[in-house]
């Protein structure tokens, strides 16, 4: 018995021995492990995969409602052969009109049309980031194609003009035919997507549609009831330069020998006062170009020389926070300034504006000489950065049919999708509250 005993406690040290060598290895704490033990992943398998098709979300699901041409496509046809009361689900590829090439301004609140051309037929591509169906029950978001934008400027542009009942019949027909869609009533149009870009677009009537996911330039001419930042999606204008593609110099901070340039229209109403002023400040610098201009044929295509020899191209505020000139900026790589207090920009979850972007309040830019000095110590190697960074998203502000990976309307539908869980939260709750309001009365 005392042997077997004095066997079996030999056999548990020896156990005991061999356990604490393996555990000890090697002097190092971090290794004190077995060494059968799982090995720890290297640190690029920790990594996040790079975004590949593979991991992209499908496409969303998006109908569009079949509307009479005379709220879309119609206001393109200046030949009148067409019928307005015929809808455009008949409407393919090769007969989709192309933006009319000399619509000059008009072209910057274009978004509509490109919303609807990605939609349609002709227009599918394998990085869409929607698709169209055609059936509402399969649908996850719903699009109203009224061109509002383009029918304010189309009908009644000086709004005085007796063609304004033009659109505001368009804007209470619209209404009419939404309200007898059993996919508006079901959502009160929470989840359906009307554009409205121009500042005036829809202006009669936008206080009944102020439930749905609204796509605006900014918040200028919007009361926070009607549309705001959580809700609704800023877009990029639709820049009326032509991109630049050849922009390699050896060096690109010297082979841009203006400073600052701004050509435009400087008497502007509410924020847009700032560029008279500006261009009092501005005035006297032999490095700054600061020009009074209208947008006609031959002015976009000065300024577009403008903005391609300058440093740094200024954007203050116009009758709104925004205008055109800052995508202009962008797709002609030269770092904007902007002077807005009260400005939002488009897909800024996604992009930091920062990177290649100058922001100067209003009081600073009005601050004798203290932008332009500013300008002129800023160091050459943080500009070549920022230009570098411009020419890296420039593809994220271009409008075309087929849409593009990442480009501007695919950037649209994306900012839909990010909306859209707020909206079915609004529509569920909906559905089974008895008092509507009663988190706003506590």
């Amino acid at each position: 018995m005392a042997a077997a005993a004095k066997s079996i406690i030999s056999l548990a040290v020896f156990f005991l021995l061999i356990s604490f060598s393996l555990f000890i290895s090697t002097g190092d704490p971090t290794s004190r492990r077995f060494s059968f033990s799982l090995p720890l992943p290297s640190p690029s398998s920790l990594r996040c995969p790079a975004t590949s098709a593979a991991t992209r979300p499908p496409p969303l699901k998006v109908y569009m409602y079949d509307l009479p041409r005379r709220f879309n496509l119609g206001m393109l046809d200046h030949r009148g052969d067409s019928d307005p009361e015929a809808s455009q689900a008949a409407e393919g590829a090769a007969e989709l009109p192309p933006w009319p090439q000399n619509s000059g301004i008009k072209k910057q609140h274009s978004v509509e049309y490109w919303m609807m051309a990605s939609l349609m037929g002709g227009g599918k591509s394998e990085d869409a980031e929607a698709v169209r169906v055609f059936d509402g029950e399969e649908a996850e978001a719903f699009f109203v194609p009224f061109f509002s934008s383009l029918s304010f400027n189309t009908h009644g542009h000086n709004m005085t003009d007796p063609d304004t009942e033009i659109d505001r019949q368009l804007q209470i027909d619209l209404l009419d035919f939404l309200r007898t869609s059993k996919y508006w009533q079901r959502s009160a149009g929470r989840d359906h997507v009307i554009p409205m870009h121009h500042p005036n677009a829809f202006r009669f009537l936008r206080d009944q549609v102020n439930s749905s996911i609204l796509v605006v330039a900014d918040f200028g001419r919007y009361p926070r009831y009607l549309s705001s930042l959580s809700k609704d999606i800023v877009a990029p204008y639709v820049h009326v330069v032509d991109s630049i593609l050849d922009d390699d110099p050896p060096d690109p901070y010297d082979s841009r020998p203006t400073l600052l340039f701004f050509r435009g229209r400087t008497v502007r109403k509410d924020e847009g006062k700032v560029r008279l002023k500006l261009a009092k400040i501005l005035k006297g610098y032999d490095d700054v170009h600061f020009e009074n201009s209208f947008a006609t044929g031959e002015g976009i295509r000065a300024s577009s020389e403008g903005m391609r020899s300058s440093k740094f191209c200024l954007h203050p505020a116009g009758d709104t926070p925004s205008s055109c000139r800052l995508f202009d900026a962008i797709v002609s790589h030269c770092v904007p300034v902007l002077v807005s207090d009260r400005i939002e920009l488009p897909f800024e979850d996604e992009i930091d504006y920062s990177q290649f972007s100058l922001f100067f309040s209003v009081k600073e830019a009005l601050r004798p000489d203290y932008m332009v000095n500013q300008l002129r110590q800023f160091p050459k190697e943080r500009w070549t950065r920022m230009w570098r960074r411009l020419k890296s998203i420039t593809h994220k502000y271009e409008f075309q049919h087929p849409t593009k990976r990442d480009d501007a309307v695919n950037m649209i539908w994306r900012q839909v999708r990010h909306k859209l869980p707020a909206a079915n939260l609004a529509v569920h709750r909906s559905r089974r509250l008895k008092i509507p309001d009663w988190w706003s009365r506590r």
